[in-house]
This record gives structure tokens, C-alpha cells and sequence, in this order.
């Protein structure tokens, strides 16, 4: 039996999220469709908590389960992005591999698309033994004295 290929073009916009989720046989809920809505109005990554607060004070309610049991069916099909952090789960809009910059004195959470040198990944690869297909960095730093003022 032959598997069904999946569109593998990248997740661009809201639209894209939602086409995609079409083309994966998910239904498209109204609680689905709020969460979806957000992440992208908000370009950040928020914890599940966050996005409850946000959607509930913009008066679409929508109950915790509701909203962990869609960030995963999101995140597990690929649609959204799910960080793994020591205090807990970040979902973002960007699914398609990308870096990211960690400020530490915000504890935001920036993405960046960055392409390394095509040497430098031969260099992995010769090192490690291993074909390099895709990567992600993540960047730590401090926002400068004069940004913060």
C-alpha cells in the first residue's frame, strides 16, 4: 500500500496552517481556528496558559483541555512548532526547520532563518560521519545596554 505524500511546502501563513490541516484530514474547529489565529496575530512562542488567558480576554472562550489537546494534534502533524523548555512547552507559528535567538534577559524567544556555509556543513558531516539534511542553532545573548532603555 502506497502512503499518501503530504505537501512538505513550507508553513507561511495562516492560511497555509490552515490548508494544511485540511489536506491531513483535521477538522478545522472553531477552537482550532482561535488557537491558529493567534499564534500568528501574535508572532511569539506562548505556553498553552498563555494562549487560554489571550483568547479568553478576547472573549472566544475556550477551555484548557481544549487548548492542550489542540497545541498537540497542531504540533504533532507538523502545522505548529513545539519547544521543549525546562519551564515548560513554547508553541510558536513557524514549523519548517529554523533557528532560533533565546534572549536571556527577556526569555523571549526570537526566530531566524540562517543558512550556514555549505564547507562548514562538509565539515559536520566528514567529523561526524553523518548526512546533514537539516539544522537549527539556537543563539543565546543579552539585548544591548541601549535597546532595553
Amino acid at each position: 500500500m502506497q502512503k499518501q505524500a503530504v505537501s512538505t511546502k513550507p508553513i507561511r501563513s495562516l492560511e497555509d496552517a490552515l490548508e494544511r490541516c485540511q489536506i491531513l484530514g483535521m477538522r478545522v474547529s472553531r477552537q482550532r481556528r482561535f488557537i491558529l489565529e493567534l499564534l500568528w496575530q501574535a508572532n511569539e512562542h506562548l505556553s498553552a496558559r498563555e494562549i487560554y488567558d489571550r483568547l479568553n480576554h478576547e472573549g472566544k472562550e475556550i477551555g484548557h483541555t481544549s487548548v492542550y489537546q489542540n497545541l498537540e494534534a497542531l504540533s504533532s502533524q507538523g502545522i505548529i512548532e513545539c519547544i521543549e523548555r525546562c519551564d515548560g512547552r513554547l508553541y510558536g507559528n513557524i514549523s519548517d526547520a529554523h533557528s532560533h535567538v533565546n534572549c536571556l534577559d527577556t526569555n523571549q524567544i526570537l526566530d531566524v532563518h540562517i543558512e550556514l556555509p555549505e564547507e562548514f556543513i562538509r565539515e559536520v558531516e566528514q567529523k561526524t560521519g553523518v548526512k546533514i539534511t537539516e539544522y537549527t542553532i539556537n543563539f543565546y545573548g543579552y539585548r544591548s545596554s541601549q535597546d532595553s532603555e
